[in-house]
């Protein structure tokens, strides 16, 4: 062993070898998987200067375990490298110098300028990412290899990728595939799945674990070997992708033309009654055209027509979802593009009715039938609405003629407590007040 090279037992985990992160492991920890780049860690650990071993923090002292995000720059940069290193169970400790550390300028009051430092950590367990986007755990990421700069795929993007499914440890799906983000139903790609691929960098291979509802969900997808409810996971690799315009890069023809896209999308989700699926594509037709300027009449008319559609096919998917005020919203919406539109007053009618307000769905069905007498639809729900209302009548007149008629009982009974007491209080009973007889002494008495 040469001079300054360090002992067999210390081991320089730096990806250099320059000796500036040493780790000698004081427990061995279990098995041979460690933490991947974005698990988060959990730790204990009791930081020292190596000059005079003085403790300048300790989470022990605390008694919390430590967490971070691995390799994310959270922490200095020789625990990101050397826990990356360790296993469950594993107490190791870390010499690191201060171009690992703190450096030239230290971390007053307690770690002076270009200082050594010693940790003793210990490792717990980790946990993959949360990728998902209300962070319920249901999309987890594991980086296996990281990618390459800094730029992800956006929507529209078209991707390269290698991907193999598995669920219950058993491959359902091998295959290099070519697709634009956001269809990737068309090619059985779970919606789960193309969120995770929105976070991948060129080059990137990581593992995605999805829970059923990011996945495919009660119905699985059996054509392909997925049970109905299964929880899935799948190693990808981002080969390389062509980024897509953002909304605010494109002008607004390119606009009209993506919302075309998205419209196309959306009808094919609403056949194949993906509901929620559907409603994400027609809600990008409104964000991306609910401003028109700039146009000339003739594609004034055009994205004012992909509007109308995305405004009518989003309401019927909010029925189908029983989302009836979104249904009244969306469908009033598309009144102002087309105040004559038979579908917008019809739906709205629907939405009315299944919230219980009868008059306003005969308004609406009304409504269509003076734009379309022949809709025998709009008839049929009219008739069901004057069923309603007339059966909402019956039940107030029952309901009120029932409280009237107790209300008369009871001031009925009351007048004739109140006559009752009366008598009482003069003491006319039997008819019998001031009525005379004379006693044998001669003298007069009234009859109580």
């Amino acid at each position: 062993m040469s001079a300054g090279e360090p002992k067999a037992d210390i081991m320089d985990v730096t990806p250099n070898k320059d000796g500036g992160i040493l780790k000698e492991i004081l427990k061995p920890g279990e098995g041979e998987e460690g933490p991947l780049g974005g698990d988060r860690v959990y730790v204990h650990y009791v930081g020292t200067l190596a000059d005079d071993g003085s403790k300048f923090d300790s989470s022990r002292d605390r008694g919390e375990r430590f967490a971070f995000t691995l390799g994310k720059g959270e922490v200095i940069k020789a625990w990101d490298l050397g826990v990356a290193t360790m296993k469950k169970g594993e107490l190791a400790r870390l010499t690191c110098k201060s171009n690992y550390a703190y450096g030239e300028q230290g971390s007053p009051p307690k770690i002076p300028p270009n200082a050594t430092l010693v940790f003793e950590v210990e490792l717990f367990e980790w946990h993959g990412e949360d990728i998902s986007k209300n962070k319920d755990g249901g999309i987890i990421r594991r980086n296996i290899k990281p990618g390459e700069g800094y730029q992800s795929p956006n929507e529209g993007s078209v991707v390269d990728v290698h991907i193999v499914g598995r669920v219950n440890g058993t491959i359902f799906d091998d295959r290099e595939l070519k697709f634009s983000l956001g269809g990737g139903s068309e090619h059985n790609i779970p919606e789960g799945l193309e969120c995770a691929l929105e976070n991948f960098k060129k080059k990137e291979k990581s593992t995605i674990k999805l829970s059923p509802e990011y996945a495919f969900g009660s119905a699985g997808n059996v054509a392909i070997g997925v049970p109905p409810g299964a929880a899935l996971e799948y190693e990808v690799e981002m080969r390389s992708f062509e980024k897509a315009k953002e909304p605010w890069e494109m002008d607004q023809e390119e606009k009209i033309e993506q919302a075309k896209v998205y419209k196309d999308r959306g009808t094919n989700y609403l056949k194949q009654e993906n509901y929620q699926l559907a409603a994400k594509q027609y809600k990008k037709i409104i964000d991306l055209l609910e401003h028109d300027s700039g146009l000339d009449d003739e594609k004034k008319a055009e994205s004012r027509a992909v509007l109308l559609a995305g405004y009518l096919n989003l309401a019927i998917t909010c029925l189908k979802l029983k989302q009836n005020s979104a249904v009244k919203e969306h469908c009033t919406k598309a009144l102002e593009l087309d105040k004559n539109n038979v579908k917008a007053y019809f739906r709205r009618g629907q939405a009315n009715l299944n919230m219980g307000d009868a008059e306003q769905a005969k308004s609406d069905f009304e409504a269509c039938l003076n734009i379309e007498q022949t809709n025998k639809a709009a008839k049929q729900q009219l008739q069901c609405c004057i069923a309603k209302i007339k059966a909402e009548k019956l039940k107030e007149k029952k309901i009120y003629g029932g409280m009237f008629e107790k209300f008369a009982k009871q001031d009925k009974k009351k007048e004739d407590t109140e006559v009752n007491k009366k008598d009482v209080i003069t003491g006319d009973v039997g008819g019998l007040n001031n009525v005379e007889e004379k006693s044998d002494s001669g003298t007069s008495e009234k009859v109580c």
